[in-house]
């Protein structure tokens, strides 16, 4: 947690002071009236809004005090549901989808509608914020809030709200899921970074969660990456579980120059030396990382080779030595099948660096596959003799078959395109994709001459 820079404490004094001078605030402390609130929410909350989306985005560890200031009463209560929301979200969730600690801020923004002026009108918009940050909570921590709460009426509404069904695992993930996807395509993403032991149990998952949306969303990471170096060298944390998960995203996902590339270079290369699990460790993550969601690509490879100190010839050398070769010369080089030959050789193909290997090969030739415009059928047939011959490397039937899975997409797409079954274009597709997926092994006879079959429309009954 960062306190809120000047600027954006100047800009809220700003808006504050426009809100208390409005018209809309002077009609509705008259009137009392839904519809006037509802003006002045039209005209203000878009502003507030504008200054948490770009604090979000730049200084994301500022989230927490901009919160903090926007709970203050004269902002008239806008903009409380959404806070609610980003509280209830932004908590770690475990197995059970209960939270892993009592989430704090969910109950200061709760505390802070409940003793709001505008409760009443509040209330109506945050049903399900509420409902889901119960369900995700102990039953004794929900007492103890009902315990601060004196107001009867603001107490029977909040006890409404904790809702049995959710008791049962599935239907709480559920209405979890549910609630997520309302907020999908907001930032709204904070952390804490721990400083010892006891924080990093705490902190670990709302850090890790946090830097994965940061790297899914392609975000800017400069304001935090003191914070981040520091968490990283920290001698304290370096044992602890979760740190080589951290590190591992820093290697793979984030961009430093200078001063800061060499600090996270020290601390890869110190656990390389010292740290007797920190290989294990290491590939445990990374076949995670290329099994997983995130924007795994050849640039993560480049990012890490470049931080090591290639005097410790561990398997992590070996590793990213061969794949620097296919980076370089790209994947259809001889250079780069005999590297990537070499270093398989090495290990026992069910092994996690062989695992992560094959998958780092695939990811690149799906990308490829992915990206390959009908047009350019003629490289698709190209690009299978490069296929066999990984296929002849890792003699492995799921890399044979997720290379199917993706060879059958692009050849549908083909067929989409190309629909004259006398043209020159869809006799050369078929002419070569029939005996090669045989060869290859992707479908018998039978199931590939069906790709090519037209099915007939079912006339309507008359």
């Amino acid at each position: 947690m960062k306190p809120l820079s000047e600027k954006y404490v100047e800009r809220l004094e700003e808006i504050k002071k426009q809100i208390q001078g409005s018209d809309e605030l002077e009609q509705y402390l008259a009137e009392e009236e839904v519809d006037d609130y509802q003006k002045l929410q039209d005209k203000y909350e878009k502003e507030i809004n504008a200054l948490y989306e770009e604090v979000a985005a730049k200084d994301p560890l500022q989230l927490f005090e901009l919160e903090n200031h926007l709970i203050d009463p004269q902002f008239e209560g806008l903009f409380f549901p959404r806070l609610l929301g980003y509280a209830v979200l932004r908590g770690d969730v475990n197995d059970r989808v209960k939270y892993v600690r009592p989430q704090e801020h969910f109950k200061q923004i709760l505390l802070a509608i409940c003793n709001s002026f505008y409760f009443d009108i509040v209330k109506q918009r945050i049903g399900q914020a509420i409902q889901i940050g119960f369900a995700l909570s102990s039953d004794i921590w929900i007492t103890n809030l009902f315990d601060e709460i004196q107001n009867k009426n603001v107490k029977q509404f909040l006890q409404s709200q904790k809702i049995d069904r959710y008791r049962s695992e599935k239907h709480r993930l559920s209405g979890y899921r549910r609630f997520q996807r309302q907020f999908q395509t907001t930032n709204f993403q904070s952390t804490e970074f721990p400083t010892n032991l006891a924080e990093m149990t705490m902190y670990f998952g709302s850090l890790r969660k946090f830097l994965e949306y940061r790297i899914t969303t392609d975000a800017d990471h400069s304001s935090y990456t003191g914070e981040l170096l520091d968490f990283l060298e920290n001698k304290e944390l370096q044992t602890a579980k979760g740190y080589v998960e951290i590190l591992g995203l820093t290697c793979n996902f984030i961009d430093l120059e200078g001063a800061q590339k060499e600090r996270l270079a020290s601390v890869f290369n110190s656990q390389r030396k010292s740290q007797e699990t920190f290989n294990q460790q290491y590939f445990e993550f990374l076949n995670k990382l290329v099994t997983g969601k995130l924007p795994y690509s050849s640039d993560c490879d480049t990012r890490v080779y470049e931080l090591l100190d290639q005097s410790i010839e561990d398997d992590i050398f070996q590793y990213y030595s061969a794949l620097r070769v296919v980076s370089q010369k790209g994947f259809v080089h001889e250079d780069a099948r005999e590297a990537v030959r070499q270093l398989y050789a090495q290990y026992d193909g069910l092994s996690l660096i062989n695992g992560c290997l094959r998958r780092s090969i695939l990811s690149q030739f799906v990308h490829v596959l992915q990206n390959l415009s009908e047009t350019e059928y003629t490289d698709y047939f190209e690009l299978n003799k490069t296929f066999v011959a990984y296929m002849d490397i890792f003699d492995y039937q799921q890399f044979n078959q997720y290379l199917k899975e993706e060879s059958i997409l692009y050849v549908r797409k083909l067929l989409k395109k190309y629909t004259d079954k006398r043209g020159k274009d869809y006799q050369d597709i078929k002419k070569f994709v029939i005996p090669t997926f045989q060869d290859m092994g992707f479908m018998k006879e039978k199931e590939v001459l069906e790709l090519f079959k037209t099915r007939r429309k079912k006339r309507k009954a008359s």
